[in-house]
């Protein structure tokens, strides 16, 4: 092996408080040249750097002539020393990748004080500078030089534990907008043109190309506590006696606000949960703001005219909000905003989309007119999957807010005739818990299959209900996707609601203390909010229940052999009623590595989701007004004063 000694340096040197580096560097000089050499890999150099320093998502691009972006990196963070990724030409994993991976998965009080307080400095003299820590890290990158490069998407790094006496490795998930080794692609009109290529089903009834499994997911790439890149772990529900749920959680910043982001898994076991977890965490990283990709558009809408997407049809805060929260700048037609390119279903053509519409955590406020969610967000083995799911929620979440904001009765459907054994196995486990499952058909403007589930407690205490909803070209598919979400919160909800009932209950009184997400569902846990579910659950003669086949389309019902096939008859049905289909993609770098395609379905005109009862656009606009008469449900437009007045229930 051959290590070039005197290229071991301290990235940190120079500074201050880089003493502990200057000094451990020093000692795996030494440590390196007791080694016995044999003939093998080639380290060209080695900078030992501190981790926790400064903030790493400020840290500017090296310049073209800094050889330490072709050193093996080495950090130092209390007893921890991290040793990779290896550089390799052309591959992205970087130094600046682990910093910033690493920083991300850190308490709130350190990150608090790296990006917002200018950085920290050490308190004394680094504890574990032995000369055994020196050896032991020599030996690693020994090691490391004579071995062949890693297999897989992602570089190894290892961590040698000074205190435990371990070494461990764990991929590290390459930073998409890295100043050293990112690759940003412009997003221009021709970027956004779509390929839909054929999609087959990996087996009959689902509307996957591929299972969860054959993915590869690497669990540890993805959670860990080190530089995972959706968070630092994914935490098992061992307590749920329904779903076996997995959750996980990571943080991004914008301004001074630090936001946590939930994701996770429901499915029958921990194995599957997690995995399916994880391509929700990454769905989320991807859909919040633009990853590897550089915004180019800024203009106003009135620069931009038709082509556009215009956010009044998307929907707006009112007036009133705007007064009350002069901080949120109310949107403008002649104001320049950054946009980003969707590509229209319809027209077959390039459309400009507000990249706040587009993304729904971009940072700054100064454009942020609306608070976007991840509505008509998904991600799929192929193009096709992940638009045809987005596409689904989005008509789901419309279809939802039609009925409970216009308080319209819907069909009710009887569980027991579902021909999938598993729907009744989870229906009755419900009943174990003091839960009722029922089920509505929410067809409103199309025909795809749209059900509502609610969770309703026998004895009608606290803990009353809760809600979820499922759209898929399958009804059982869709009876089945509602029947998850009620099943996992259900048996949680009265836990949820204990640990905060006064405060649940003063939402209740007052409903503009309602500002969150988690606030809608839990909000329900008030047995007295349950008046404003009557017209839904409290029928004085309801007709009888549906079978579930009823709910079949027979242009379209999730049988055919292509996922494109389902696609191109649920936009066609969208569009036939006069409306666009608009797909802005969303793929971030470490979907594309795994061989996945993540979208932002968006549907100008569709009721929008919201949280919090200032912050809502669906109860303003005209389609709420006349969409329910339009399909024959009514004989007449909503007023205002036929409105519900409780907030929507929607998790």
């Amino acid at each position: 092996m051959a290590v070039d000694v005197a290229a071991v340096g301290a990235r940190t040197a120079a500074e201050p408080r880089g003493e502990a580096c200057r000094l451990f560097a020093e000692d795996l000089r030494r440590a390196l040249t007791e080694l016995p050499y044999e003939p093998g890999r080639r380290v060209s150099g080695i900078t030992v750097s501190a981790l926790g320093v400064r903030d790493a998502f400020t840290e500017p691009a090296p310049a073209d002539d800094d050889t330490s972006r072709f050193a093996l990196p080495v950090h130092l963070y209390g007893r921890q020393v991290a040793v990779g990724p290896r550089p390799v030409a052309g591959r992205a994993g970087c130094a600046c990748c682990l910093r910033r991976r690493w920083q991300g998965v850190r308490s709130v009080a350190l990150r608090e004080g790296l990006e917002l307080r200018g950085g920290t400095r050490e308190s004394g003299p680094w504890p574990y500078r032995v000369p055994f820590a020196a050896q032991a890290v020599a030996a690693l990158i020994a090691r490391l030089a004579a071995a062949p490069p890693e297999e897989g998407p992602f570089p190894d790094v290892w961590l040698v534990d000074l205190d435990r006496l371990t070494v461990r490795r764990f991929p590290l998930v390459p930073e998409p907008d890295c100043p050293g080794c990112g690759t940003p692609r412009p997003v221009t009109a021709g970027s956004a043109a779509l390929e839909l290529r054929p999609a087959p089903k990996y087996r009959p009834g689902v509307s996957r190309v591929r299972p969860v499994d054959a993915y590869g997911l690497q669990v540890d790439a993805f959670a860990n506590p080190h530089w995972g890149a959706v968070g630092p772990s994914v935490v098992c529900d061992v307590t749920s006696p329904t779903t076996s749920a997995t959750v996980g959680c990571f943080s991004s910043r914008s301004g001074d606000y630090l936001r946590e982001t939930f994701w996770g898994g429901h499915a029958d076991t921990y194995h599957a949960s997690t995995r399916i977890g994880l391509l929700e965490g990454l769905e989320r990283f991807a859909g919040m703001r633009a990853r590897g990709r550089s915004v180019t558009l800024t203009a106003s809408l009135d620069d931009l005219g038709p082509d556009a997407v215009d956010p009044r049809e998307t929907g707006l805060y009112t007036d009133d909000f705007h007064r009350a929260s002069p901080w949120v700048p109310p949107f403008a037609p002649d104001r320049p905003i950054p946009w980003v390119w969707g590509w229209s279903l319809r027209d077959a053509r390039p459309r400009p989309v507000p990249e706040i519409i587009a993304y729904y955590h971009k940072p700054g406020i100064e454009h942020r007119f609306v608070q976007e969610s991840s509505n008509g967000c998904a991600s799929g083995g192929s193009l096709a999957e992940a638009v045809l799911g987005g596409l689904m929620e989005a008509v789901e979440r419309d279809a939802f807010l039609l009925a409970w904001h216009g308080m319209q009765p819907l069909p009710e459907i009887d569980p027991a005739t579902s021909t999938d054994p598993r729907t009744m196995v989870m229906v009755e486990r419900m009943a174990l818990y003091g839960y009722r499952a029922r089920f509505f058909d929410t067809r409103i403007t199309f025909p795809v299959p749209v059900v509502t589930a609610v969770a309703e407690r026998f004895d009608g205490g606290p803990a009353r209900m809760c809600f979820g909803a499922g759209a898929a070209l399958d009804p059982e598919a869709a009876l089945a996707a509602a029947l998850c979400e009620i099943a996992t919160d259900s048996v949680q909800l009265l836990q949820r609601f204990r640990r905060d009932e006064a405060g649940y209950r003063a939402m209740a009184e007052d409903f503009g203390k309602i500002t969150s997400l988690h606030d809608h569902p839990l909000v329900y846990a008030v047995p007295e909010m349950g008046r404003h579910a009557d017209f839904l659950l409290r029928r004085p003669a309801p007709p009888p229940p549906l079978d579930v086949s009823a709910l079949r389309w027979p242009r379209a019902d999730g049988s055919g052999p292509d996922i494109r096939d389902d696609l191109r008859a649920a936009a066609g049905a969208v569009i036939s009623a006069g409306f666009d289909v608009v797909v802005v993609d969303q793929t971030a770098p470490e979907q594309h590595a795994l061989g996945l395609h993540a979208v932002k379905v968006l549907v100008p005109g569709l009721l929008p989701l919201d949280f919090g009862w200032t912050r809502q656009r669906a109860r303003h606009m005209p389609r709420l007004r006349g969409a329910l008469r339009e399909a024959g449900l009514r004989s007449d437009d909503l007023t205002e004063a036929g409105l519900n007045p409780g907030p929507h229930p929607f998790p």
